[in-house]
């Protein structure tokens, strides 16, 4: 039922209907009285009306796979469970799921469901104190927006590159190899004519090689992503130049990611359909590929091993909680946006289970995929499996077009892993540059009508600020921002916002706005996520913070050590997102003239405004009989 500030608002439409009713020997004519409640605000209805939602019934949860099953699944999470006891690393990760990532995923659906808002507005009705917490929100996703779309920009450029026959990165007769470049298809052909092959040279008479120090192998794939495409300089402070071709290759990423967000997420949602379900296509058929390769046994036995000792280590638990926090990317802003879209009724806390449960089955498949790989490289290359790992960047961009010139068809399998990568990344950048969209115009709606152009400005905006990332030093700064962007500020929202839920705002009340949404649950249901929201959610958050600040590191990449201004420089960015909650917060005690002390101020500013509501249709209708008792 209404508050009674609404039900004034209402205007009450009423008439009539006849309904025959079967009784004891005939019928009976019930007359009933149908009574719509109207709040009769039509420019607020024409302004909910033009946000927009989902128009297929799958577009969410495709939506929502995509952006939780992304890149670090494929490049992150094989590396982590190798490195962290092998099949025993599922054991810390499925209870971080459990107690960490799914409560974060579903809370985050729920809230967004039941407000129909982004975050941007979403907190400033909520709870006006921590309107911050939405902002920082999309601020996050506005920082990572711009660096994730370098790494489309690196991915269409291979893709792209990958048509050429030979492999471009193939061999090291090249003028951007140095001589530290090791070709194992020259060794070999330099063995068979009983030569020795250094410094990319062939020796007949080789006896002066012994008395010189061993100097590093570097692989041509290595040399051709830091020498040809990245065109690295030797440091953060050298800036160099923007590189013309991946300036051409950004421009692409934003250009589609710009067509595919032009009407929203009627357009997004639509896209996909084919971004979501086609990289999984793609792993099985790699999976397939993987199996028939020589070493692929061996490789998938160095993944899976399980090393049951580690479990006593916090460093498992801690690398899975961080792992499952940032792969479900809960305080992003993603989750609300996507979710701010849905439907009212729409049954969000089975959407959050399949999602998490994907997400998990999508990771420990993804490993499968890349041992059996790295099983192959290392058997041609008659080495240690773990001396050819690599995650990150060094995955997709050198240990695969590495491998991949070994394969028969190298051009099919590379194209087809590179244009993978492209989908995989995709999903993610639409929810990023959605939660920046979303934000402007929820702040704004008037702009909504101008919605195409928010876009593009947004784009230009996101293409302009991500040119810093394809210059000489790019990816020094690539490195910077994305060890601090999405760091601690994050998991500080994070906390926060689930304290203020379960605590403030009481889970009990809160799980009843979910039961208007989704329907009565079981008592069992309350008491349990009662449980997980109030102790056991925060305690993991905490956890996590804790472990991210004893192992915290500088920043660093390969043997470079960044200097003291560029690690200021990050720190900065990384706890930029908290400063506009504290700095938000602080503004609104201050421009409170109630004349109340600020310890008042506080509480009626963490209590939700007379704005919060449900995101319910604007008609209301119930059915009255002949005696005005509600049906």
């Amino acid at each position: 039922m209404q508050s009674s500030v609404e039900h004034q608002k209402l205007r009450r439409v009423s008439e009539f209907r006849s309904t025959d009713v079967w009784g004891n020997g005939g019928t009976t004519n019930l007359r009933r009285s149908v009574a719509y409640y109207d709040d009769g605000d039509e420019e607020e209805d024409e302004v909910l009306t033009k946000r927009g939602s989902w128009s297929g019934r799958f577009d969410f949860l495709l939506s929502l796979l995509g952006y939780s099953v992304g890149l670090g699944n494929v490049w992150r999470f094989p590396y982590l469970c190798y490195n962290n006891g092998g099949g025993a690393f599922l054991i810390p990760f499925t209870v971080m799921l459990v107690f960490a990532g799914l409560p974060l995923m579903f809370m985050e659906l729920s809230l967004a469901q039941y407000a129909g808002l982004g975050p941007a507005v979403l907190f400033g009705r909520f709870a006006p104190l921590l309107q911050g917490l939405g902002l920082g929100m999309v601020l996050v996703a506005g920082i990572v927006m711009l660096y994730y779309n370098v790494i489309l920009a690196w991915t269409l450029f291979y893709m792209l590159a990958s048509f050429e026959e030979p492999l471009p990165w193939k061999g090291c007769n090249h003028d951007w190899t140095s001589m530290l470049c090791y070709s194992y298809e020259e060794e070999n052909k330099c063995f068979s004519s009983n030569g020795t092959y250094y410094m990319r040279e062939c020796y007949a008479n080789a006896s002066f090689i012994g008395n010189i120090t061993k100097v590093p192998k570097k692989p041509p794939a290595e040399e051709f992503f830091k020498n040809y495409v990245l065109q690295l300089s030797s440091g953060i402070e050298h800036t160099g130049q923007i590189s013309i071709t991946l300036a051409l290759s950004l421009l692409a990423a934003w250009l589609i990611v710009f067509l595919c967000l032009c009407r929203g997420v009627k357009s997004s949602g639509k896209v996909v359909y084919f971004t979501a379900l086609f990289p999984y296509v793609v792993l099985v058929m790699l999976f397939v590929r993987g199996l028939t390769l020589p070493g692929a046994h061996a490789g998938i036995m160095y993944y899976l091993e399980p090393d049951w000792e580690k479990l006593k280590s916090a460093q498992i638990w801690g690398d899975a909680a961080v792992q499952i926090f940032f792969a479900l990317s809960p305080a992003w802003g993603g989750l609300l946006t996507l979710a701010s879209y849905n439907k009212f009724t729409n049954n969000c806390y089975r959407d959050a289970i399949i999602v998490a449960t994907s997400n998990i089955l999508t990771s420990f498949f993804a490993g499968f995929v890349i041992f059996s790989i790295l099983g192959f490289l290392a058997h041609e290359l008659d080495t240690e499996v773990g001396s050819v790992i690599d995650q990150g960047a060094g995955l997709a961009f050198v240990v695969f077009p590495e491998m991949v010139t070994k394969l028969q068809m190298p051009i099919f399998w590379s194209v087809l892993f590179f244009f993978m990568l492209l989908t995989l990344g995709l999903d993610s950048q639409f929810a990023l540059m959605e939660t920046v969209v979303t934000g402007i115009l929820d702040t704004f709606p008037k702009w909504r009508r101008w919605k195409l152009r928010v876009v593009f400005v947004v784009a230009a905006v996101g293409y302009i600020g991500g040119l810093v990332f394809i210059t000489n030093s790019g990816m020094y700064w690539f490195q910077l921002v994305d060890k601090y962007a999405a760091n601690w500020s994050v998991l500080l929202i994070a906390t926060i916002e689930c304290i203020l839920i379960a605590w403030i705002y009481g889970s009990e009340r809160f799980i009843s706005n979910i039961e208007e949404m989704i329907g009565r649950r079981s008592n069992g249901f309350i008491r349990f996520w009662t449980l997980i929201w109030k102790f056991v959610t925060p305690a993991t958050l905490l956890f996590i913070l804790c472990f991210n600040w004893i192992q915290y590191k500088p920043v660093s990449y390969g043997k470079y050590s960044y200097p003291e201004w560029a690690d200021i420089v990050g720190w900065a960015i990384g706890l930029l997102p908290m400063a506009v909650v504290v700095i938000t917060g602080l503004y609104k005690i201050i421009s409170d003239t109630s004349g109340q002390p600020i310890t008042q101020k506080i509480v009626n500013l963490l209590k939700p405004t007379d704005e919060w509501k449900a995101a319910r249709p604007s008609l209301y209708q119930f059915e009255y009989d002949d005696h005005g008792i509600e049906i």
